[in-house]
């Protein structure tokens, strides 16, 4: 009898508990609406230029077609003793990796990546002038240089190529492997299997081909270029701290460049305009 009148009273009270459920949920969606109603018409705060990735990425993508420009003028007016041959290999490496990122970054950076793609073409172009150059001279020597730094790139390039066949296997055995903070590098958005990670790897090469020509003539340090390289890097510190992924090893590298390139560009303004 008892089971019969709880199995009488349960449709009774079933729609009651539904009933009651459906206007909790109601009235919790209302406060929810109500919620995000009034989030909505709350006042964005105004971002600071500051904070603005889009800023500094736009300032940085000025900076960096200055570059460029300043090969595209020194092409036009300057002649090819100029050209550095270590330098100018590295820039077109570094322009390469870093169109891809400004391609892939967030946000992404259009203006950026349109400036190293023609960078690239660029200082091909500067490279073909130099060489060009050095054999017409008939100087032993300077044959012999583009020897050199011919085979180098060529080295370069084959390991490179072999590095970009074999990552992706490598990258998913390292993170399968399950390895602790080796596997967790390995994973990580700006880790060495990444374009985050070797576009300000390349930037590293153009910091020390700096450092490795402190004592470079002033007659044959660019005045376009290495301006545009210090304002490269003093924008750049700022920018790589607030993209997506946030990345350290970019801002360090700009740090680097600002005072190696500020160095050259110092000893040129000294040297034409003060002495």
């Amino acid at each position: 009898p008892h089971a019969s009148a709880r199995a009488l009273a349960a449709p009774a009270f079933a729609p009651r508990a539904a009933s009651a459920a459906a206007k909790r949920f109601a009235a919790s969606k209302a406060g929810g609406e109500v919620a995000g109603a009034g989030a909505a018409a709350a006042p964005k705060a105004a971002e600071s230029w500051w904070t603005s990735a889009a800023w500094w990425g736009g300032a940085g993508a000025i900076a960096a077609w200055g570059m460029t420009g300043s090969a595209i003028y020194d092409a036009l007016t300057a002649g090819p003793e100029l050209i550095s041959l270590p330098m100018t290999g590295v820039l077109i490496v570094y322009s390469s990796l870093f169109a891809r990122w400004a391609w892939i970054v967030e946000p992404r950076n259009l203006a950026l990546c349109a400036c190293h793609a023609t960078n690239v073409v660029a200082q091909c172009n500067q490279i073909r002038r130099a060489v060009q150059a050095k054999y017409d001279s008939g100087d032993p020597a300077e044959r012999e240089e583009v020897i050199l730094q011919g085979t180098r790139a060529a080295g370069a390039a084959a390991a490179g190529g072999v590095i970009i066949l074999g990552a992706p296997s490598l990258q998913a055995w390292l993170v399968a492997a399950e390895l602790g903070p080796i596997s967790a590098i390995a994973a990580a958005p700006a880790g060495p299997f990444s374009v985050h990670f070797w576009a300000p790897m390349s930037k590293w090469f153009i910091s020390g081909a700096s450092f490795l020509e402190l004592d470079r003539p002033t007659d044959k340090v660019s005045l376009t270029l290495y301006s545009a390289l210090t304002l490269t890097g003093l924008f750049f510190t700022r920018y790589s701290l607030l993209v997506t992924p946030v990345n350290y090893m970019l801002c360090g590298v700009n740090v680097a460049l600002f005072g190696s390139s500020a160095w050259h560009l110092g000893r040129k303004v000294k040297a034409d305009y003060i002495d």
